[in-house]
């Protein structure tokens, strides 16, 4: 009988439109638009020449130029945004439950385990930002991961990237709880951050020494 009552509860939260989003979400991820672009502008896999072998917008840039860059970026903000921007036309914000949680974080997950890549993807950062902007017109989970990396970059810099990385992350995850009213943006954030966090931990990327230098000291 518990089993009855806890599958017709998952139902009611999960049906099957929000489970295709959530699928939707994680294989629109798992296309790897640095890889793609940089065959086609350079013949190459720009991923393989980079240190950190991250198939994402920094080495598109670096190694496949600024159009390949430039098509990447478009490419995994775009990601990110559609699957949820076109759930929400469909169901408006205040109305959604749980699911929102999953189909906000799929996109990341996609991108970073991604089922077209042989689950070695990239860090989900400009991914990330295309999910939040899919939030549209609710602007203030993006405003607060935008606001952290200027923050990390501009004033308290924050080096490697790598460390600014999982500052930025942590941070944004306690931002999100001043900041954000809707529990489920806050909820799919936390497992956004968890992945990313995670995906960094045990990625292949060469440790240097964190350093933070501030601003006004220079």
């Amino acid at each position: 009988m518990a089993w009855d009552i806890a599958i017709q509860q998952a139902a009611e939260h999960f049906p099957v439109r929000s489970c295709l989003y959530i699928l939707f979400g994680y294989l629109s991820g798992s296309v790897l638009f640095a890889r793609i672009f940089g065959w086609l502008f350079k013949g190459k896999d720009v991923a393989s020449e980079s240190a950190d072998k991250n198939p994402g917008t920094a080495n598109a840039f670096l190694y496949g130029g600024f159009w390949c860059g430039v098509l990447t970026l478009c490419g995994d903000l775009g990601k990110g945004f559609f699957p949820v921007w076109l759930y929400l036309r469909e169901k408006p914000l205040n109305l959604c439950g749980p699911e929102l949680s999953f189909i906000l974080a799929a996109p990341v997950v996609g991108h970073i385990l991604p089922f077209f890549g042989r689950y070695r993807g990239g860090k989900g950062i400009a991914v990330t930002f295309g999910c939040l902007l899919g939030l549209a017109p609710e602007m203030k989970p993006v405003l607060v991961l935008a606001f952290l990396f200027l923050f990390f970059s501009l004033v308290v810099r924050v080096t490697p990237h790598y460390d600014r990385t999982l500052w930025t992350y942590r941070c944004a995850a306690a931002g999100m709880f001043l900041c954000v009213n809707n529990r489920y943006i806050i909820a799919a954030f936390l497992l956004t951050a968890l992945a990313v966090n995670a995906n960094l931990r045990f990625s292949d990327e060469k440790r240097e020494k964190c350093q933070v230098n501030l601003l006004w000291k220079h």
